[in-house]
């Protein structure tokens, strides 16, 4: 077995694992609260989650980041990337592909391997070469093709529904507190502190799932462009733009210390690992001139909870 072949089945295994730790949270939980009925529930309820098709969210994700699909000839070579690293993955469908106008650069996936959708904003499409668009769409499909975004639907669900039992939790405390001062009811203190909280621990777990999703999207992307720089290129450029003022002001800021507050590691940890499979040969592969010249781009800030939607 090689690096390569080693570095798959470990990330799978832990993916495994958290999803696994992810449901038996939930299913404690519903345990400690509603008893064999609410174990059964949380589990039936996240089975449930993983088999329905994410299409609602879908739908409401592209609506509210107000995402426009990209008509065919509007970006051939987009289009072109796309089909052909689609096609390597075994994808049945193209993802389509989405617009978004903010200068942020960034770039997502919805979806599923049946209605696959990547949104790449107007910032990323202007500030990176063809070159560096490729690795980013290959890493994108590579969460499609791998099915991390079911996954970690899955797992947003559960850590959802632990939050719910949570809650519950506290408001039997709360009813609980009066009989139990004048010593008419006996409080299962321990079982409801537990209940308490189990939500960070699923958040913990959620977030180190989605580490662990990252870096392997990474290695399938190196995989498939055979080109790890390209990658490593776009993803310092898109650190680079995204160290705000606010992160100069108050270091951390959206990139929170230590490393399993994190949805994505660090971003020098995955530009190493990406350069160390690098063959020094380059890709291979000529891009064509790229320059992206849509007009009439306006940029309304949206004022949001914890600053501006831009």
């Amino acid at each position: 077995m090689n690096r390569w072949q080693r570095h798959v089945l470990s990330n799978r295994l832990q993916s495994l694992a958290l999803v696994a730790l992810l449901l038996g949270i939930a299913a404690t939980a519903g345990g400690l609260l509603l008893g064999e009925t609410g174990l059964v529930a949380a589990l039936v309820a996240s089975v449930l989650a993983l088999a329905v098709e994410p299409g609602a969210a879908t739908r409401l994700t592209l609506a509210l980041y107000r995402a426009r699909p990209l008509a065919p000839g509007e970006a051939p070579p987009l289009e072109r990337v796309a089909a052909r690293l689609a096609a390597q993955v075994g994808l049945k469908r193209r993802p389509q592909l989405h617009w978004v106008p903010t200068p942020i650069i960034n770039a997502f996936a919805v979806g599923s391997a049946n209605d696959p959708h990547i949104v790449l904003t107007d910032g990323l499409l202007r500030e990176l070469t063809l070159r560096e668009i490729t690795g980013v769409l290959a890493h994108e499909i590579a969460h499609i093709a791998q099915g991390d975004l079911r996954v970690m639907g899955l797992a947003d669900y559960v850590s959802r529904l632990t939050n719910l039992f949570a809650l519950l939790a506290q408001i039997v405390i709360l009813m609980s507190l009066p009989a139990w001062i004048i010593g008419d009811v006996e409080v299962p203190w321990s079982g409801l502190l537990l209940l308490l909280v189990s939500p960070h621990i699923a958040l913990l777990a959620q977030l180190s799932l989605s580490r662990v999703r990252e870096y392997d999207a990474d290695l399938t992307a190196a995989a498939l462009t055979g080109d790890p720089e390209g990658l490593a290129s776009a993803l310092a450029k898109i650190e680079r733009a995204n160290r705000s003022w606010r992160a100069w002001l108050f270091p951390g800021w959206g990139n929170p210390e230590p490393s399993w507050l994190r949805t994505h590691p660090a971003t020098e940890d995955r530009i190493l690992r990406l350069l160390s499979l690098s063959t020094k040969k380059g890709s291979g592969e000529a891009f064509e001139p790229w320059t992206w010249t849509q007009r009439g781009t306006s940029y309304r800030p949206r004022w949001r909870l914890g600053g501006i939607w831009r």
